[in-house]
């Protein structure tokens, strides 16, 4: 696996590997990486892509510092689960390379992003487009791979790719869980094992409002039923849980269609937040 940390060298390289015929595939992640991670890199080789990993800590997309400084960074066993994931370059860059000098560019995305994440992380997703338009310029990927745990930011970067014309076609992989269904996510190596227990707490709701709603119940009904059974424990709070349309991420308080449907949910374990979701 090649490793890159400055971005010239890296274009370079990826302009030989077009030059020859190569189609790239790209995965961006924050590093701590899971099985998760992997089925992205995973989907980029089934496609038969040459297939690039970024890790970086984007500083730009995190409205609390504490949790930037918080959020687990494993370069070295990053590498070695890369290496044996068949990946075929690695660009793990230092904050100085992709923001050589303070960024005052930002973006807005209407209805898109005042919703859930961004109702409770201003600035999160201009901070996400910020550095997810600047990786695309920079690895020029034909084929980009996202999870589907962040479906609001991929709708997100989905509306990115449309209005700045990237050529590109974006693929979402379906979320890998634990054999007890917590989603995994690079945050979970927060947790200690008691609260690792509790986690699985937010699935559980996503499961039970989904039964809920098959019922014909709606989600004003279901809410505050879900977020005091979440929160008769007192280290576990629900930040939000919502059904919203797939596309345009409305809300919807009843399930008319589900194959166009989301439900999302956000919260916090300790103070470790966790966000989770599924297509009904």
């Amino acid at each position: 696996m090649e490793i890159f940390h400055e971005i010239k060298p890296l274009k370079a390289f990826l302009r030989e590997k077009n030059k020859a015929g190569f189609v790239i595939g790209f995965a961006p992640t924050m590093g701590a990486l899971h099985e998760g991670h992997l089925s992205l890199i995973q989907a980029s080789k089934n496609a038969g892509c040459f297939t690039v990993c970024s890790i970086f800590v984007n500083p730009t997309q995190f409205n609390n510092p504490d949790d930037l400084k918080k959020y687990p960074r494993t370069l070295e066993a990053d590498i070695a689960m890369l290496k044996a994931a068949g990946c075929d370059l690695l660009f793990a860059p230092g904050a100085a390379e992709i923001y050589p000098a303070k960024s005052v560019t930002t973006f807005e995305f209407g209805s898109l992003s005042n919703t859930m994440e961004g109702q409770f992380r201003p600035g999160h997703f201009s901070g996400v487009a910020l550095v997810v338009s600047k990786l695309f310029h920079i690895v020029e990927p034909q084929h980009a791979f996202f999870g589907q745990k962040d479906w609001q930011q991929f709708t997100i970067i989905r509306q990115l790719v449309h209005d700045l014309n990237f050529n590109l076609t974006l693929h979402v992989v379906p979320t890998l869980r634990e054999s007890d269904g917590l989603a995994m996510s690079s945050r979970n190596k927060r947790l200690t094992e008691q609260q690792r227990s509790k986690a699985i707490a937010f699935y559980k709701a996503l499961m039970h409002c989904q039964f809920q709603l098959a019922a014909g119940k709606s989600m004003t009904s279901i809410q505050n039923e879900i977020k005091d059974t979440i929160e008769q424990d007192a280290e576990l709070r629900l930040e939000y849980l919502y059904l919203a349309d797939r596309e345009n991420l409305s809300y919807l308080n009843h399930v008319e269609q589900p194959n166009k449907a989301v439900l999302c949910i956000a919260g916090f374990v300790g103070d470790v937040r966790l966000i989770d979701n599924i297509l009904l």
